[in-house]
């Protein structure tokens, strides 16, 4: 796997690259709240020969820069994505997209269809249905956790997402990968500014029926945070969308099961694009 950070309106970006470059388009990664590119490593060692993989860290997360004020939505970082891929010269990709980084990848399908040719959502948020637990959190939040030692803010996302493991010890060392950049100051302003755009504005008015892309639903039957319902509707809105249900699979699907995750987007990257 090859490290590095790109500079982009201002801000750095980390991705790393991992795969071969083969007759495939390439495969990029998109991770949701609150995690990181350490999301994806068990899925992008098992993924198929012959796909160039690009891991990214979103804005704000992982070792990427903190946001600073920049745009946190769904469609600015649709646009970032947009703006890695051209910097990197990759015309088309596969998208893969866990949690927000699923509704990511959605507005990307919707708003860019030249660049998409296959579709993967993960344990997706979508439309208006997005986790209560998180606007229930910011709203309680944002108005005192300003006052609120940035380790406590923290601790307390780790326990909330806790839940969201199937593998507990698992979930602990990977919540401390994640949460580590959210336990200072400036890590904490930037811990609020992703609560605050836990908004489904974007999403609910996204026309999925337009989407071109090949694209498959694979989510965890024990998502504690979305639900499996919502899968089925994300799978009934998108043309010829596949749902697979990984029935002992919680909400960190790619941690829980990455072999699960990796053949389904194989499987997905076998089918020829339209």
């Amino acid at each position: 796997m090859r490290g590095e950070f790109l500079d982009l309106a201002g801000h750095r970006l980390y991705y790393y690259a991992a795969g071969t470059r083969g007759a495939g388009d390439p495969v990029l990664f998109l991770h949701g709240f609150p995690t990181s590119s350490y999301l994806w490593n068990g899925v992008v060692r098992l993924m198929p020969d012959g796909y160039r993989l690009i891991v990214l860290d979103q804005l704000g997360y992982g070792r990427s820069d903190r946001p600073e004020g920049a745009a946190l939505t769904v469609s600015a970082h649709g646009e970032r994505a947009l703006a890695v891929l051209d910097t990197l010269q990759v015309p088309k990709v596969c998208l893969v997209g866990h949690d927000f980084g699923g509704a990511v990848a959605q507005w990307m399908a919707v708003h860019a269809p030249d660049r998409v040719t296959h579709l993967a959502l993960v344990n997706s948020v979508g439309f208006d249905a997005w986790p209560r637990w998180r606007i229930r959190v910011a709203r309680a939040l944002l108005a005192v956790a300003r006052h609120c030692p940035a380790p406590l803010l923290a601790g307390e996302a780790h326990a909330s997402l806790l839940r969201g493991f199937t593998d507990r010890d698992e979930g602990r060392h990977a919540l401390d990968q994640f949460l580590r950049p959210f336990v200072s100051a400036t890590g904490r302003g930037a811990l609020l500014a992703h609560l605050a755009a836990q908004r489904s504005d974007e999403t609910a008015q996204l026309f999925l029926s337009s989407v071109r892309a090949l694209t498959a639903i694979v989510h965890g039957a024990r998502d504690p945070f979305v639900p499996v319902a919502l899968a089925r509707r994300l799978q009934a809105a998108i043309p010829q969308a596949t749902l697979e249900v990984a029935a002992d699979g919680s909400h960190f699907l790619p941690l829980d099961a990455p072999d699960r995750v990796a053949a389904a987007v194989g499987e997905l990257l076998g089918r020829p694009s339209r």
